[in-house]
């Protein structure tokens, strides 16, 4: 048996978790530089407020309602999330961390040491609530796509109480029908289409289809194994690594910039800043790229003409996660793609071609620095966990000489405080 546990409005209840006050209130919380909304409580939703719309054409609604609209708090998110996370994965003999506010626990077995899952669930749940103040849904059921359906349906009905376990044939029907075909897990927008065209519209038509359909109209062995999986048989098993997270086999680092960049300086500052912090990601999953991206974007609403992103790619000579020799890389890159006298708003770094930081293949012909640069970097990454985020980085990160650091960095005129990641911006309680 399988459970999907889910952060209900993840972001808002993060901002609400710290600022009591917002219960009952509708929050939206904003993308970067205070764009677009990515996150609505209940009320925000209730009022109509459409999942990433810009803020300034929903801002009469936003003044008409009183509407609470926060900057994104990653640094806040990441530590809630590794929290839930952590209290997870003492729940269950294995975790897969799903997304920043998802996780799938592997529960077999457990009824015989806690009775019965939905009870065991609501305790979860419950407690989960007590330690961080962040309401979850819980889907239960024998596939990782009926846990996911059953979360859904768990999230939309009240009268559940936030948890459905979906033990038998009975109940895994009466949730297959509540449930639009375009809403089950896998199935994307062109697939929905075709199946709405030939007449399915809900999970319970899709798990009547027979594999050679599936086969044919949703992508192979990809479409069997769903509807195999929406029919109870698990097809699709948890993939922990050792802290519980899936290690990515593509990591990236965009961002827009807070105003449009002209100088070299400020751009090649961001580029390296990206660089660095992709580095650092994939250092933590011991990983090492072997592929190299950088793109620059120009405003598409401008007068110049597109393309509007130009990219440049280069396969590296020895997979790595140095730093310095990723920012050496994307400093070329980022020369092969700059134009003098246009402006840009956005970069962005991505990195592919993982192996294992353990076995990556060496160069016969490169020098061999590797034990040097790799303690080199324990000891950046050690200084900026103890001391705080980059405390210690490239000084091409900083841009020129005389330029402001940071030029680049996005808008948040309405961010909350850190509070548990940052000294100075602790919670205080008067």
């Amino acid at each position: 048996m399988y459970a999907l546990v889910d952060c209900n409005n993840f972001y808002v209840s993060c901002e609400r978790a710290f600022q009591p006050s917002l219960e009952g209130k509708p929050v939206v919380v904003l993308s970067n530089n205070d764009g677009c909304i990515v996150s609505r409580s209940a009320e925000a939703k209730a009022l109509g407020i459409p999942m990433g719309e810009p803020l300034f054409k929903v801002k009469p609604l936003v003044e008409q309602h009183g509407i609470h609209a926060l900057s994104s708090n990653y640094a806040l998110y990441g530590d809630m999330s590794g929290r839930v996370m952590g209290y997870l994965a003492s729940m269950a003999p294995e975790l897969e961390v799903y997304s920043i506010d998802e996780a799938f626990l592997s529960l077999h077995g457990m009824e015989r040491w806690h009775g019965p899952l939905d009870a065991y669930a609501r305790q979860i749940r419950s407690e989960v609530r007590r330690r961080t103040h962040i309401p979850t849904c819980i889907g239960l059921a024998p596939t990782k796509t009926l846990a996911k359906l059953a979360n859904r349906v768990a999230k939309k009905d009240a009268r559940l109480g936030g948890v459905l376990l979906l033990d038998t044939p009975q109940r895994r029907q009466w949730a297959l029908e509540r449930v639009a075909v375009e809403d089950v897990w896998g199935i994307g927008r062109q697939y929905a289409a075709k199946l709405h065209h030939m007449g399915i519209t809900t999970a319970a038509g899709l798990s009547r289809c027979s594999e050679a359909v599936a086969r044919k109209h949703l992508g192979g062995v990809v479409g069997a194994r769903l509807v195999r999986e929406l029919q109870g048989y698990p097809c699709h098993q948890l993939a922990p690594s050792e802290d519980g997270t899936l290690k990515r086999q593509s990591i990236q680092h965009t961002r827009s910039f807070g105003k449009p960049l002209q100088h070299y300086e400020d751009v090649l500052g961001a580029v390296a800043s990206f660089a660095s912090q992709a580095a650092e990601k994939l250092r933590r999953q011991d990983s090492a790229a072997n592929v190299l991206t950088v793109f620059l974007s120009q405003n598409r609403f401008g007068s110049t003409p597109s393309p509007h992103t130009r990219s440049a790619q280069v396969t590296l000579p020895v997979a790595t996660s140095d730093t310095p020799d990723l920012v050496r890389f994307a400093r070329a890159l980022l020369g092969r793609l700059w134009q003098p006298g246009l402006t840009y708003v956005k970069a962005g770094v991505i990195l592919d071609g993982f192996e294992a930081g353990e076995q990556k293949q060496l160069s016969l012909f490169a020098p061999d620095g590797g034990e040097r640069a790799e303690r080199l970097m324990q000891k950046l990454d050690a200084l900026n966990a103890r001391f705080g985020k980059n405390s210690v980085q490239v000084a091409t990160a900083l841009g020129g000489a005389g330029k402001q650091p940071g030029v680049w960095k996005g808008q948040q005129h309405r961010r909350t405080p850190a509070y548990t990641t940052c000294w100075e911006e602790l919670w205080q309680v008067g």
